[in-house]
């Protein structure tokens, strides 16, 4: 299954690629499926800077008729969700009809990682730490997610190089039993080679922390905003999830996980 479970188009803030685009362009790269995620981040952004639920579902109705002869086009979105906008965001996911949701944390008390704002005056440990707890708390207190998204997305914007997963296993490791207790994923996202990471997004330690808990459910994704992201490194992803000893990438029907087989690597 070739599928691209993170995708943004101009009804994100940071993107402009507009969707019939994309989706001409997952066309041509021979994708079967893909799942629109426009960003929503309540408490940073205003209405302005947050994707128009409204007309986003509608665009994406008239595209899922007109392509549906040449691709599966999926409803989704990508809630950058803190623990004080959690009654915001279940009011949006009760409105509309997802298949989808990407569970991320962008900010932390209102502070983006990205402009350091929330790193600054926080030792390495200190913001790491803050981060995994934010996530935690979140996923206690809301049921209505798929997948996290990009798990250890904080080391993109850490100056002080990667910090050790061994440094923040044991939060990792709640925030994991609990996503798997509750039937829900993570996602492996590519952008990692477009940001020129180390290592995956989420991190090899972390995938295997996954897979060794019991964790089954794994979305791939490019987190694409332009023509030059959709469907990168997606089958290479694959390919080392299956390396890794996972047995099946997932795709979402209404809310509802389905299971694809990855092919055997040795």
């Amino acid at each position: 299954m070739f599928a691209d479970y993170h995708m943004h188009t101009y009804f994100s803030d940071d993107s402009d690629y507009p969707m019939e685009d994309c989706i001409k362009r997952a066309i041509e790269l021979g994708i079967e499926e893909i799942c629109f995620t426009e960003h929503t981040d309540f408490g940073t952004k205003d209405e302005s800077g947050n994707c128009d639920a409204k007309a986003y579902h509608k665009m994406v109705q008239r595209c899922q008729r007109e392509y549906q002869q040449k691709l599966r086009i999926k409803f989704g979105m990508e809630f950058g969700m803190q623990t004080e906008t959690i009654d915001e965001f279940q009011q949006l996911f009760d409105k509309y009809p997802f298949d989808f949701i990407i569970l991320s944390c962008h900010q932390v008390d209102n502070q983006f990682f990205y402009t350091q704002q929330f790193q600054k005056g926080r030792t390495q440990q200190e913001y790491n730490e803050r981060y995994y707890e934010e996530i935690l708390k979140v996923v206690q207190q809301y049921d209505d997610f798929s997948v996290l998204g990009h798990l250890d997305m904080i080391k993109r914007y850490d100056k002080q190089g990667e910090y050790p997963v061994a440094g923040v296993r044991d939060i990792i490791a709640e925030i994991l039993k609990l996503t798997i207790a509750k039937g829900k994923g993570i996602e492996l996202n590519t952008s990692c080679y477009r940001y020129g990471l180390p290592d995956l997004t989420p991190s090899h330690d972390i995938l295997e922390l996954y897979r060794d808990l019991g964790g089954e459910i794994l979305t791939v994704g490019s987190d694409s905003h332009t023509r030059v992201h959709v469907g990168v490194k997606i089958k290479e992803s694959q390919e080392e999830l299956a390396r890794l000893g996972f047995k099946h990438m997932y795709t979402f029907d209404e809310m509802k996980p389905v299971g694809h087989m990855l092919a055997e690597w040795k």
